[in-house]
């Protein structure tokens, strides 16, 4: 199966009165399809998501000011700060995750987590708003600094954020496409449709919060900036439990830590057994043996862990006596190699996560250097982002409503391009991105010799809005490769560790961050040797930001062959 085609991830069909999915409803009995899930059931989930990531972005966009103005702390603290908290939000879901595969099932998972997040968000706002939990204001340049009491308020509602938000961010996008059979070929289409609009729920929050609440907070106040949010959090938590009697619900499955584990100990104990073929390897004879999942069908693909499930002389004897430790069913050996085989693609999206990163980073010290006023208005270079949400919100009906149908008229696939299909090209357009902030910076540094502007720190005569073209392909590429990122985990990966897979995906946004500060820091020393000012010195009029952008699209160009040859060699995985 080395293409990129869509391969049916089911064999059998279900069109009967009931799931084939083994969905059941709240009190974990068979559930009917009439009447429950499919698009029924996801105005509520998507309502909670676009209230919660309103809530989010409407703490996390201007959180940085919050401290300096506020707080009266330095840039450095703060922006450390931030960065270390936005950091732990895309750490946090691991634990989520293992909670609703492991134990609780998403929906109860998503319920506890999000009563943790309101909890966090109403102490922030507090801190904001009485007296006592926030320092007084500066009395000319003396600011009195906050004291230990008034820290521990603002950061234990911080950090309960953060766990909240471990709690909802591998689990949401999951449980809404839980209300999808895959059984049914007309549902497992919709499903596909139920991303695209779920990654729009996503960035109508974020718009809402980078103008509306960002002017609140600046112009009405940080307890009134903060308790908007706040009630957001709220309508989030009524609008998830006011779909609940439509729900379709996957039972947990046990600690998938726990599986991969025994696996891998039974295959090591088993080293010197030589795997018979798939007729004579380990599985139960009805259902599966982990609750919530179906059977996997046998892969061809490491051998050496089916001897985790190769059954001894001396176990054919016992097998009564049935040790997970010793032995293993085909289907929990073919959990792991999925995750093996997964890993590779999962890698090559951690490049495309670093050039996301610059749209808060490079692309907003590229804007500080150009003509930043329009008229009589003042454009702040960070508000540009604002670019990139607007081009997710148009992508997104353009993609779902045309391109989908459009393609899948010449291709015959279901949702027109395959996962991998749609994440590759997403990285194609990133690639565009970092080529069209290339040429801008070319164009930039070509009118400040032209001025005479080289040696002085100032803007050059170039309007700040010739980059809203890369900011545009920025979130061109969102819709293809993060949605077709949460597409492919949610489809390829195990049944019962869906959760943890998606919190795996969110883990290279923080990857994606980790690696563009560790080019940075590679690119600021070997550049500044000799006493040269590298590419990006304080004064970029004086550097080459142009040569930072060109090594992360040769980067790009790279990771895309990597990814090509992956996605050549990916073996969907089959359920039975």
């Amino acid at each position: 199966m080395g293409d990129l085609e869509e391969q049916p991830l089911l064999e059998n069909v279900s069109n009967g009165e009931f799931t084939g999915d083994g969905s059941v409803d709240i009190k974990g009995n068979p559930i009917k399809k009439a009447g429950t899930g499919n698009w029924r059931a996801c105005p509520f989930i998507l309502g909670n998501e676009c209230c919660e990531r309103l809530a989010y972005y409407g703490i996390s966009t201007n959180l940085v000011t919050y401290l300096t103005k506020k707080l009266h702390e330095g840039n450095a603290f703060a922006a450390s700060s931030v960065t270390t908290w936005a950091g732990t939000c895309y750490l946090t879901p691991l634990i989520g995750a293992i909670f609703a595969d492991a134990y609780w099932g998403r929906y109860w998972t998503i319920a506890v987590f999000s009563t943790i997040y309101f909890i966090g968000m109403g102490t922030l706002t507090l801190s904001a708003s009485v007296p006592i939990f926030k320092p007084p204001p500066c009395d000319g340049s003396v600011c009195p600094e906050a004291t230990p009491a008034q820290y521990g308020v603002f950061f234990l509602g911080l950090y309960l954020i953060a766990l909240g938000t471990g709690g909802i961010k591998p689990c949401v996008s999951s449980f809404g496409a839980d209300q999808f059979d895959d059984t049914d070929p007309a549902e497992r289409i919709q499903k596909g449709s139920f991303f695209n609009w779920f990654y729009f729920s996503i960035n109508i929050g974020a718009l809402i919060s980078s103008s509306f609440l960002v002017w609140v907070q600046d112009n009405w106040g940080w307890g009134l900036g903060f308790g908007i949010p706040t009630v957001f959090m709220g309508l989030a938590i009524i609008s998830f439990f006011s779909g609940t009697p439509l729900y379709r619900f996957q039972k947990p499955g046990g600690s998938p830590l726990v599986r991969v584990c025994q696996v891998v100990v039974a295959s090591i104990r088993k080293w010197r057994v030589v795997p018979g073929d798939s007729s004579q390897l380990y599985e139960v004879e009805k259902g599966s043996a982990i609750e919530g999942s179906r059977k996997l069908e046998h892969s061809d693909e490491l051998r050496f862990l089916d001897k985790a499930a190769t059954i001894t002389e001396a176990e054919k004897k016992e097998i009564s006596l049935y040790n997970p430790w010793r032995l293993i069913t085909v289907t929990q050996v073919e959990e792991l190699k999925i995750l093996v085989r997964m890993f590779p693609i999962w890698a090559t999206t951690i490049v495309f996560s670093a050039v996301y990163a610059q749209m808060s980073t490079m692309f907003v010290e590229q804007g500080t250097v150009l003509d930043t006023t329009v008229g009589s208005f003042t454009i702040p270079p960070a508000s540009l982002s604002t670019f990139d949400v607007v081009s997710v919100i148009v992508w997104v009906p353009i993609y779902d409503s045309i391109l989908v149908p459009l393609v899948r008229s010449f291709t015959g696939k279901e949702r027109g391009f395959s996962e991998l299909q749609r994440m590759g090209i997403g990285l194609v357009i990133s690639i565009l991105a970092m080529v069209a902030a290339a040429c801008l910076e070319i164009w930039r540094l070509a009118i400040a010799k032209q001025e005479g502007l080289i040696d002085q720190p100032v803007a050059v005569p170039l309007s700040i809005l010739w980059q809203i073209p890369q900011y545009f392909l920025i979130g061109a590429a969102e819709v293809f490769t993060f949605i077709g990122q949460l597409e492919f985990f949610y489809d390829q990966s195990p049944d019962a560790m869906r959760s943890l897979c998606s919190a795996f995906s969110l883990l290279t946004t923080a990857l994606g961050n980790y690696l563009s500060s560790f080019i940075l820091t590679l690119v600021t020393y070997f550049t500044t040797k000799g006493g040269n000012p590298g590419w990006i010195p304080d004064n970029l009029n004086q550097g080459h930001l142009d040569n930072f952008f060109w090594l992360l699209a040769g980067l790009s160009f790279a990771n895309l062959l990597v990814y090509v040859v992956c996605a050549s060699k990916y073996t969907s995985k089959k359920a039975t």
